[in-house]
């Protein structure tokens, strides 16, 4: 498959087409315990602990729109709750055919970055938006 763009979508209402998104992922953090087996002999045992969803880290083009600049603001002025919201991220092809879907819960932007652009060279501004979560899940 052959990845053209994502698009974020909350609440239904898609509010952006990104070129980048890293970090759909999961990890565990791994308990380690010492024991003995059925004949005394020391043994290491490993198992999964606390779970954590990395964050989803978003890059687009510079646009007009300001839904993440005011998104962001409501965690500025310390309106977490409010600024909580559940969402999908969707793969498109080429053809803006979706071919991968995720749907994340409880989601709220931790950092945004405004461009860094140089006057002198002819690429794309890009802004950089970067959504802590409490899990996600693949739907398609």
């Amino acid at each position: 498959m052959v990845a053209a763009y994502f698009s974020v979508e909350f609440d239904g209402k898609v509010v952006g087409a990104f070129r980048e998104c890293t970090g759909l992922g999961s990890q565990s953090q791994v308990v380690e315990y010492r024991a003995t087996d059925k004949n005394g002999k020391p043994v290491l045992i490993r198992e999964p602990g606390t779970m954590k969803y990395n964050d989803i880290v978003l890059k687009r083009g510079i646009t007009n729109d300001m839904d993440m600049w005011s998104w962001r603001r409501q965690v500025e002025e310390g309106d977490l709750t409010g600024a909580r919201r559940s969402g999908t991220i969707t793969l498109h092809n080429q053809k803006g055919e979706p071919i991968a879907r995720w749907t994340f819960r409880n989601a709220w932007p931790s950092n945004l970055n405004g461009p860094t652009y140089d006057a002198k060279s002819n690429e794309v501004a890009v802004e950089e938006l970067t959504i802590t979560h409490e899990g996600y899940t693949r739907e398609q």
